[in-house]
Parts: structure tokens; C-alpha cells; sequence
């Protein structure tokens, strides 16, 4: 049995009194409006395919989408009320249609073969291994035959420069969830889970370390 979403999740910034200010750190930190738009370029989204925005935390993602291809199905899930509560709000603000729902990333609450698309940004490197690797299978089960993931996370440094910051973002997010991410392993991960295809297919500096986009397709046969 699934664990309780309430007892496992790590709220936004690893603390609940920081979620307010989760924005404006990540957008001041991550190059967020360079990363998410060219995410949102690599994935190739077309009118009314189904569309997941996994760990959609305050919807930012999800609302950008929206922009981008307003005839798309999409749907946030998170685990976290608090950041749920934000982007509902952000979404109804910017007129956007979007679903925000609650649920773990192991545990969707999706029929198998639903989603055409399944983006997520900057949550692989909360979870553990074995965390990591149930959640890619669950993807993998609610992506339809033919369909893509399009990951934005923490990846492989670039030059010593770059896995020196990350250490910052090791410190507070914890060096055994991270260090899957810094050795190049969301490849392998996504891999093992049955995706084909899988690549690294950009990277970005920023002051707290290389910024990566994966793609990874569910086979069509």
C-alpha cells in the first residue's frame, strides 16, 4: 500500500513557511522563464492532446503551457495543498484552464494509456532511487503508446564551477536524493522504467548548478 502523500511529500523550498516565497527564489535561481520555455518547445504539444504536469507545484509551468497551446487538456498534480492552493489561483488570474489535483507520484489517480504529454520540472531530485524509479513507472503506465516525457531537472554538472554550487542545493535538499541527478543518472532511470529514446537534450548554467532537459518516448508498439 502507498504510503500517506501527507507523511512523505517535501513541501516547496524543503520547509512550509517558505512556500510563498517559492516563485520568487525560482525565479531568481533556476533561469526559470529559459528552461520551462524551452522545455515547453522540446515537448511539441498539439491541439487537444492530453497533457500531465507532474509536481506542478504553484502551476507555472502548467499556466505557460496553457499560453502556448490553449486547445490542450491539462492537468497539475501535486501532493502539497498549500502550493495547490497557489496555483489555482495563478491559473483562474491568467484565465488559464488548467486541473490541479491532489495525489502522490507513485499513486496517480489516472486510468493507463491517458496522457499524450507528461512534463515535469525540478522534482526528480526530492526522491529517492527506489522513489524515483516508482514514480517513472507510473508515468510510464499513464503515458499513452507513441507518447513523450519531457523532464526539467538537475543534472550532470558541466565543469567543476557548476558542481561546486550544486553542493548548495545538495545541503538542502539532501545529498542521497540528489546525487542520482549529479551523476547522470536520470537516463539510466527513465530507461529501466521501459522509456525508449531517452536523452539528455539540453543544459543550462545557473548559480546553483547545470539545469537539464530530458526527453523519453513510450513506444508505439
Amino acid at each position: 500500500m502507498p504510503k500517506s502523500p501527507d507523511k512523505v511529500y517535501v513541501p516547496a523550498l524543503g520547509y512550509h513557511f517558505l512556500t510563498p516565497f517559492y516563485d520568487a527564489v525560482v525565479g531568481a535561481t533556476t533561469r526559470e522563464r529559459s528552461f520551462k520555455e524551452a522545455l515547453i518547445r522540446q515537448a511539441r504539444f498539439e491541439s487537444g492532446q492530453r497533457v500531465l504536469d507532474l509536481a506542478s507545484g504553484t502551476g507555472t509551468l502548467a499556466v505557460w503551457i496553457k499560453r502556448h497551446q490553449p486547445l490542450l487538456d491539462i492537468t497539475g498534480v501535486d501532493v502539497d495543498p498549500a502550493v495547490l492552493d497557489i496555483a489555482s489561483r495563478k491559473a483562474r488570474a491568467a484565465n488559464a484552464d488548467v486541473r490541479f489535483e491532489r495525489a502522490h507520484s507513485h499513486d496517480l489517480p489516472f486510468p493507463a494509456a491517458h496522457f499524450d504529454r507528461i512534463v515535469s520540472s525540478l522534482f526528480f531530485h526530492h526522491l529517492t532511487w527506489p522513489a524515483k524509479l516508482g514514480t517513472a513507472m507510473e508515468l510510464f503506465r499513464v503515458l499513452k503508446p507513441g507518447g513523450q516525457l519531457h523532464v526539467a531537472d538537475w543534472g550532470r554538472s558541466a565543469n567543476l564551477l557548476m558542481r561546486g554550487l550544486f553542493l548548495m542545493i545538495q545541503c538542502l535538499d539532501g545529498f542521497e536524493t540528489t546525487r542520482d541527478n549529479v551523476a547522470g543518472r536520470l537516463v539510466e532511470l527513465f530507461e529501466q522504467a521501459g522509456f525508449t529514446d531517452v536523452a539528455e537534450r539540453q543544459t543550462f548554467s545557473t548559480i546553483y548548478g547545470t539545469m537539464a532537459l530530458y526527453r523519453a518516448l513510450k513506444s508505439a508498439t
